[in-house]
């Protein structure tokens, strides 16, 4: 696969519209019952939704709905609603979602741009809402998007790709009036890392490194990033000599030189877009003490793209896989 660059990695989800008919009553008659999608139609109360950008008024039910932003078409298939139009930020290839959503379109999405967006051909599926929620937090793509149909951008603070799957769910779920969903998907998430933690009370003030390597070389990720906030809910820290290089980014550049800065209780190893044995085979990385002791772990395939997708679907996936992963890796088990 030709590489890309980190940024792009990092970024993420699909752009969707769903169009749903109404179906007629077939009677004049005030005893005549409303079908479903009428019911539905006059269910929906208009809502304001606050964002970096401003207030997004949205009066009317959304039926075309495009998402964009990191994990905005999951969220939203999460809440019952397809887009059709959609990003696939991990490359998934298809519909654009991982195998912990597979079979939840009935009719499979337009795939579109990631970081670099057509505008026309995302105006061309006449979509009444889109969603950004988790992207840049760039003013001159809202603005554009803002062009095409009400958008709703990222939250206060949401800037490059840190808005959280909390707020990313609470924003989607008010603009498609389900905020009762919204607060369960959140409850399950809740329940499930508590379980985990439970389960495997050691993790609990160890200290975690998340790095990567691709073929622009090593880094780390910060508090605010999906996969940090993961390790976090389970109980475990992140090293602190890597936050406070963070700069309001959820990621930083690691130099070979620096490389011990991945040492911790555990070491945890994204490759993106290389092989596995690059990681394993360099000889710099089996210098890390952790590395040598045999805590550390190398995440790829599905677990690497349900532990960075940072969706409500991908996170209970990967709480249900990946904690006996970490207690074996912890206990030096690699």
């Amino acid at each position: 696969m030709k590489s890309l660059s980190l940024t792009k990695l990092l970024s993420f989800i699909m752009v969707l519209i769903v169009a749903i008919g109404l179906v007629g009553c077939g009677s004049d008659t005030s005893e005549e019952p409303k079908t479903k999608s009428d019911k539905e139609t006059n269910d929906f109360t208009s809502t304001t939704i606050e964002t970096k950008f401003g207030k997004v008024e949205i009066k009317k039910e959304p039926k075309r709905i495009v998402a964009l932003g990191w994990g905005d078409a999951e969220t939203a298939l999460a809440l019952g609603v397809e887009p059709i139009g959609a990003s696939d930020w991990l490359a998934f290839g298809g519909e654009g979602v991982g195998p912990w959503l597979k079979g939840a379109y009935k009719t499979a999405p337009t795939i579109l741009g990631t970081m670099e967006l057509d505008y026309e051909q995302i105006a061309s599926l006449e979509p009444d809402l889109i969603l950004d929620v988790r992207s840049s937090g760039d003013q001159e793509r809202y603005n554009r998007l803002s062009e095409i149909a009400p958008t709703i951008g990222v939250p206060e603070g949401g800037d490059n790709y840190l808005t959280s799957y909390q707020q990313q769910v609470q924003m989607i779920a008010k603009a498609f009036g389900k905020e009762k969903e919204g607060e369960q998907l959140l409850k399950d998430v809740d329940t499930a890392f508590a379980k985990a933690k439970e389960k495997y009370p050691q993790f609990t003030g160890k200290t975690v490194a998340v790095g990567a390597y691709t073929a622009e070389g090593w880094g780390a990720y910060v508090n605010g990033d999906s996969r940090v906030d993961f390790m976090t809910k389970l109980g475990f820290t992140n090293k602190e000599e890597i936050e406070t290089q963070a700069n309001g980014a959820f990621y930083i550049k690691v130099a070979d030189e620096q490389l011990e800065l991945l040492d911790a209780d555990l070491t945890v190893i994204l490759p993106i877009f290389v092989g596995t044995k690059e990681v394993t085979g360099n000889a710099l990385y089996q210098k890390i003490p952790s590395v040598a002791d045999g805590r550390s772990m190398i995440i790829d395939g599905d677990y690497a793209n349900a532990f960075s997708a940072g969706t409500v679907p991908a996170l209970l996936w990967a709480i249900d896989q990946l904690p006996a992963m970490f207690n074996k890796a912890l206990e030096g088990g690699e």
